[in-house]
Order: structure tokens, then C-alpha cells, then sequence
């Protein structure tokens, strides 16, 4: 028996990993200092996973995505870009003008770049990876194995024409890619590599061509191979388990169907079953005697056994060691990405008769006694009294719209932001100041409302018609909100990567939720104070406060979801009281947190809706908006309808307005959606006539009355030499377009 891990979060002990992006792209690193730094960080890694598992993954520290190394790797790059040449065309694919398409990575807040498929494919450039393996053996880890996502996932979530592969689509690009992909692996054999580690999510999802994954592995049969499945169950199993590698991964903590099939057919003898039994994903320790009774049950049925994580760390904190500010109760039972190799390190010791080990699995049991503490009885009273009417807004759709309308008197395609303007380094200096203690809360409080009323003329200058506070108070949109509520514990340096370099800090849920006070209303109603145009009040919506936070081991996530709605709709109320005519809350987590099976959609999407319409119920003369972005929405559209709200924004630069026809298809959509006419993960300036495209597009898909303009996400991350002149053009581009209306005029 032996222990495996893999996922190891990329940042780095001192976040190595994004100063080392963030240099290079301003250009104070050359490419030879940025690789480099990278090898060194990847050194690093390897020596974490050494000290305390037998084997692990190499070649897994990518430069931005690991989807987009094995474009480049297998020459799956559109035509659009030039011929491989080094970083430069890597990160034009990740961020630049016509960059690749992003979304999220199943049902997880990271975001992958879209393989795009018959766009002339390119001469393959293996050499990306071949040098990260490099590293793993310069350095003597020979139990380190190449990880690479597997051949069937890269094409599951690839596309063609802005859709997924068509089966027959499927089946020639399979006949392109396993010959890159062999020589991939015979090169990789050449520089010693004794196994290779392939990632193959995609099995957990509904429906996969079973014939077609055995065609690919069949074709892959001499190659000596363990393919990884995480984050569902495998329906599949008797054929997956069949297939000619060597050994496969099943996650026996997100679901008991792994094992239930396991019992059923059993497992054949000349393979490894790796083995998922420590929760990868949420932050709270094992029970390590539980686990180890796990272990004994799996071993009766298994000849050869490992034992890992039931999904890459990589979406968890590093290390928990930084936070013990946290109250000792909660600290206790935390248990981040190096403590869940501890977990692994002392389970199979105490296996092979450690008594140290098996003392520490025993006291493990222990924490878990009396796990009862943040209770809050007045939030479960509400919950015990809420009332169908209380899911239900006062007037339906239509009518709320007229007058909305008749209050706002707003013109057609109306022009917005999504919430947040650039959070310059000067921003971030003061905040920092005001938490350590060196400006007093009114000095803070100075700076935050002329950084307020500075955005408020801007937008005004710009001519915006629904205008934004800037959000310059906020570190993150729902870290802040987790900072003012009660039951929930914020980290220092829990980072956790969400797409390039851009990280955030999940909360901690331990507790029942409540809101003490209000948490917006000051800033909001000062920016109002400013000026006669209308100022959003921005919240983060329940979903996506409590699919951001690392939900509490001993309650439903309904439950959950319900009691932060409860607190969001009290700001709501607030708001309202206070004047404010037009609120956004922001859900783009709701699609994330889905079940990967379809068939368990009905539930999840049940009280996933009902969380937003309890944290909604505004008064009818109150336009409600939420925004949602780089999600796979077309599937669920019935389900964001039902939400309820006013208006809804959306992405639709990357994707290339494909989404908005899926709103043409939906037979009673008659919300209003905001467009996001351009992709603000890009340093690129869009032009006028780009964004005037994206806006026609949508016109031929929706009504005229039914369209707003704005950029796809907030724009926090983003610089103001690049903010000004996009939101210019996107501004003209709206204008040019109504004045061509004459009912606009």
C-alpha cells in the first residue's frame, strides 16, 4: 500500500507564483529569469510532496492553465495565433486581443481555457512539458510522474465553432490528437519517465461515449498508465476499471457510488485502485479512525491499494499555519492542502504499525466529538418561520418592468458596469494601513469617499446611465461581506487561484450565519448623494457566498444558503430604505455549484433559486440585477429564469456571443440582459466597432428593449489606462447604435 497526492496548490509558500506572472507580464523578468523562477517554485513543490507521500505528480506547475500546455504541447492552436515561439504566443492565447475562450472547470471556481478544434491546427511543441519533467528528475524523483490531463477530458472540453465537439466532430479530432499524444508520452518515457498520471474528470459526467474512451485507451495500452477520476462517481465502472492502464483513481468522498459499484463487480487483481478517501476540496480535517476503518473495508476487496486525496488540492489553501488567529476551536479542525499529506503521511503509517501514527489516529476522532459551537437561535427561528410567499416577488415580471421604467426613465441599451473600478496599488496600501491599525477609521473612511466621488464624476463624464460606487472598500466580493457577517472565519493567507494569477481568499462557514448591522448602506447612499443618475447597490448573492466559502461539515448546503439569503435580503430592505432604485446581486457561482449528474440537478437547483428569490424580495419598484459569468449557462437557462430577477449580465465577448442565441432559442425569455460586450481578463483595448459587433449580434438574437451594454466582469483587476478608453468605446458603440434607431432618438 501506498500513498499518492496531486493538485498541490501552484501559489507557493510567499505566493511565488503570481509575482513571478505578474513580473514577467509588466516585463521586469526576462523569459530566461521567469522560467527560472518557475523551476525553482516547481523544486519546491516537489520536495513538499516528497517529504510526505511515495509517489506524485511532475510536470504539473503550469505557466497559467493545464489545458492550454496541452494545446500548445499537442499543436492545437488556432490559426489566429502565430507559429509557436515561445511565451510571447502562450500568453496571447491566455490574455491577449483573441485569446481562447475561459470557463469553469467543472463544478469548481478555476477557470480553463477552451481548446479550440478545426481552426487549422499547428506543428505540435511538446517542449513546455518535456522541460517540467526535467526538473523532477535533475532533482532525483524518480516516484514523480508526469501529470497531463487525459486525452478524452482535452476533447470533452474542447470546442468547435463555439460549441463542444459533435460525436462525429469527436471522432476525427480523436484520430488527430492520439498521435501527438503517444509521441507526447514516448518522449516523456525517453527522458525516464516510469508512469504517467492522466486526469480524466470527464468520466464523472453524464453520459460518456464508452466505446470511445476504450477506443483511446486501447490505443494508449502500451504506455504505462494510472488515470485519475474525481469530483463524481463513475457510472461506467465495470468497463472503466477494464481498461489497459495500470491502475485508475475513484473519489469515494463526494459520492457512495464509487463503492457500491466497487462491491458489485469487484476490482481486478493485476491493477491499482487509487484510492480518494481525504476530502480534497473542503478545508475540515479527517476523522482519521473513520478513514482508517475505510481503508480496512476497501482492502477486502482490493489486492493492490493507494490511498489519495479525492481531488487535487489545488483548491484548497496551502497551509493553514498562517491562520492561527482563527478561534482555536475552528483552527483545530482546519485542514488545508499540506495538512491533507499529513493526513496521508500518518494514515499509512499507523497501516504499517507506527504507535506514534496510530495514536494520532485515534485523537483525530476526538475533535469531532462536540463539533457544535456558532449557533445562533434567532437565524433557525427565521428559518423555522419562512413561508412559501416569502420565495415570491409582489408583482410578477411584467409589470415590475413598467415601473421600473417609468421611475429609471432609462434609454435603450442602457450602459453600466459590472460593480468594482481598478484596485490600484494605492488602494490596496490603504486598506492594509487601515487593518493593521495605521489609519484611524475616519481617516479611512475619508479616502474611501473621495475614491467614491472621484469614480462618480468619471462615470458621470462618461456619460454611464446606471453608475457604480467602485468598490474600493472591498477586497473581494465575498470575502467582504464574510468579514461583516457572523459565522464565518476569514483567513490571512488562505489564497486559493481562480484563473492566471488572480487569486481570493474562500471563507471559512462554521457557524449559523446572521447579520449584525448593515454591511453596504453607508457607501452606497453616499454615492448616490453625488449625483441624480441612479447608483447600484452591489451585493454577492447566497449561492455564491456559500460556493465561494468552504461550507460547515454538520449542516445542508440549503440550509446554509437559506440563512445567507435571510442576511442579504436585511441589505436588501436596508437599501431600499435608503432610497436606492437599482441592485445588483451577483451570482457567478450559481452555475458552479451544480451536481456533475444531471439527474441530480432538480434538487440543487431547487433551493439554489429559492436562496436568490428569499435574498431578492425587493419591492416591485425596485430593479433587481444579477450577474453571472464564464460558466456553461446554456443548460440551465430555465433555472436562471426562474430566479426572478430584472436584468441579468452575462459574458459574451470570449464566448463569442454564442450565448445570447441560446436566449433567442428559450422559448419565454423575456428578462433584460446586460451584454458583456468585452472580456476585461484582457489587457487589450476593445475597439468601438468590436463592441458595436457583439451588440448587433445580440440584437438579431433579442429585442432591442431587452439589451444593456456593459463589460463582462467587474473591473477591479484591471488598470486605468486600460479601463478608460474601453468603457469610451463601449459607451460610443451604445450610442452609435440607438442613434441609428429612430425610435431611439
Amino acid at each position: 500500500m501506498q500513498t499518492l497526492a496531486f493538485g498541490l496548490p501552484r501559489l507557493g509558500e510567499k505566493r511565488q507564483y503570481k509575482i513571478l506572472l505578474e513580473k514577467f507580464w509588466s516585463g521586469k523578468l526576462s523569459e530566461q529569469e521567469f522560467h527560472q523562477g518557475m523551476k525553482e517554485l516547481e523544486a519546491e513543490r516537489l520536495r513538499t510532496y516528497a517529504e510526505k507521500v511515495d509517489v506524485f505528480p511532475a510536470c504539473e506547475l503550469s505557466f497559467y492553465d493545464p489545458m492550454l500546455d496541452l494545446s500548445v504541447a499537442l499543436g492545437v492552436v488556432p490559426e489566429r495565433f502565430h507559429a509557436y515561439k515561445g511565451l510571447s504566443q502562450y500568453f496571447e492565447m491566455a490574455r491577449g486581443a483573441s485569446a481562447l475562450e475561459m470557463t469553469k472547470w467543472f463544478n469548481t471556481n478555476y477557470h480553463y481555457l477552451v481548446p479550440e478544434w478545426g481552426g487549422g491546427e499547428q506543428t505540435p511543441n511538446p517542449a513546455l512539458i518535456i522541460e517540467k519533467y526535467r526538473t523532477a528528475r535533475e532533482k532525483g524523483y524518480s516516484q514523480a510522474l508526469p501529470s497531463l490531463i487525459g486525452p478524452y477530458t482535452f476533447l470533452a472540453l474542447s470546442k468547435q465553432e463555439g460549441h463542444p465537439l459533435s460525436p462525429s466532430q469527436m471522432e476525427e479530432a480523436v484520430e488527430k490528437l492520439l498521435p501527438t499524444y503517444k509521441e507526447l508520452l514516448r518522449l516523456l518515457i525517453n527522458e525516464g519517465a516510469e508512469g504517467f498520471l492522466l486526469h480524466e474528470p470527464a468520466f464523472v459526467l453524464d453520459e460518456p461515449p464508452v466505446p470511445l474512451i476504450g477506443y483511446i485507451y486501447h490505443s494508449l495500452a502500451g504506455f504505462p498508465i494510472y488515470v485519475l477520476t474525481y469530483y463524481e462517481g463513475v457510472d461506467f465502472y465495470p468497463r472503466f476499471v477494464e481498461l489497459p492502464v495500470r491502475g485508475v483513481g475513484l473519489d469515494f468522498v463526494s459520492n457512495t457510488s464509487n463503492y457500491q459499484a466497487l462491491l458489485q463487480y469487484g476490482f481486478p487483481e493485476d491493477k491499482v485502485l487509487i484510492g480518494g478517501i481525504i476530502d480534497g476540496r473542503n478545508v475540515w480535517r479527517a476523522d482519521l479512525k473513520a478513514k482508517l476503518r475505510e481503508v480496512e473495508s476497501l482492502h477486502k476487496h482490493v489486492k493492490k491499494l493507494w490511498l489519495s486525496p479525492s481531488a487535487p488540492l489545488s483548491f484548497l489553501p496551502l497551509t493553514k499555519d498562517p491562520e492561527r488567529h482563527i478561534a482555536a476551536p475552528i483552527w483545530e479542525r482546519l485542514s488545508f492542502a499540506k495538512e491533507k499529506l499529513e493526513e496521508l503521511h500518518v494514515l499509512i503509517r499507523a497501516i504499517r504499525g507506527e504507535s506514534e501514527a496510530q495514536r494520532r489516529v485515534e485523537a483525530s476522532a476526538l475533535l469531532w466529538e462536540d463539533p457544535a459551537f456558532g449557533i445562533h437561535p434567532p437565524t433557525r427561528e427565521r428559518l423555522r418561520a419562512l413561508k412559501e410567499e416569502d420565495f415570491q416577488r409582489e408583482l410578477p415580471y411584467r409589470e415590475r418592468s413598467y415601473h421600473q421604467q417609468k421611475a429609471l426613465q432609462l434609454p435603450l441599451f442602457p450602459t453600466t458596469t459590472i460593480g468594482s473600478f481598478p484596485q490600484t496599488e494605492d488602494i490596496r496600501a490603504t486598506r492594509k494601513n487601515y487593518k493593521e491599525g495605521k489609519l484611524s477609521p475616519e481617516e479611512y473612511k475619508a479616502y474611501i469617499q473621495e475614491k467614491i466621488a472621484e469614480v462618480i464624476r468619471y462615470q458621470e463624464e462618461l456619460d454611464l446611465d446606471v453608475l457604480v460606487h467602485g468598490e474600493f472598500e472591498r477586497s473581494d466580493m465575498v470575502e467582504f461581506f464574510a468579514e461583516k457577517l457572523e459565522g464565518f472565519a476569514i483567513t490571512r493567507q488562505g489564497w486559493v487561484l481562480s484563473y492566471g494569477s488572480r487569486v481570493y481568499r474562500p471563507p471559512i462557514i462554521y457557524g449559523d450565519v446572521w447579520r449584525p448591522a448593515s454591511m453596504t448602506v453607508e457607501e452606497i447612499t453616499y454615492a448616490q448623494s453625488l449625483t441624480s443618475k441612479p447608483v447600484k447597490g452591489m451585493l454577492t448573492g447566497p449561492v455564491t457566498i456559500l460556493n465561494w466559502s468552504y461550507a460547515p461539515p454538520v449542516k445542508t448546503r440549503e440550509e446554509v444558503a437559506y440563512e445567507i439569503a435571510l442576511a442579504i435580503l436585511d441589505e436588501v430592505r436596508d437599501l431600499e430604505a435608503a432610497g436606492i432604485k437599482v441592485i445588483q446581486i451577483d451570482e457567478p457561482a450559481f452555475r458552479e455549484g451544480a451536481p456533475l449528474k444531471k439527474r441530480n440537478w432538480a434538487d440543487y437547483f431547487r433551493w439554489a433559486v429559492r436562496a436568490f428569490r428569499l435574498a431578492s424580495r425587493a419591492k416591485p419598484f425596485t430593479q433587481i440585477h444579477s450577474h453571472m459569468c464564464y460558466s456553461e449557462f446554456e443548460s440551465i437557462l430555465q433555472y436562471i429564469w426562474e430566479m426572478d430577477f430584472d436584468v441579468i449580465s452575462i459574458e459574451a465577448s470570449r464566448s463569442k456571443g454564442t450565448l445570447v442565441e441560446e436566449f433567442k432559442r428559450f422559448p419565454h425569455w423575456d428578462r433584460q440582459v446586460g451584454l458583456g460586450v468585452y472580456d476585461i481578463h484582457s489587457p487589450a483595448i476593445p475597439t468601438r466597432e468590436a463592441i458595436e459587433q457583439v451588440i448587433e449580434a445580440a440584437r438579431r438574437a433579442l429585442p432591442d428593449t431587452l439589451l444593456w451594454v456593459n463589460p463582462d466582469c467587474g473591473l477591479k483587476t484591471r488598470r486605468w489606462e486600460e479601463v478608460r478608453p474601453a468603457l469610451k468605446h463601449m459607451v460610443e458603440a451604445a450610442k452609435n447604435i440607438r442613434n441609428r434607431i429612430p425610435s431611439a432618438k
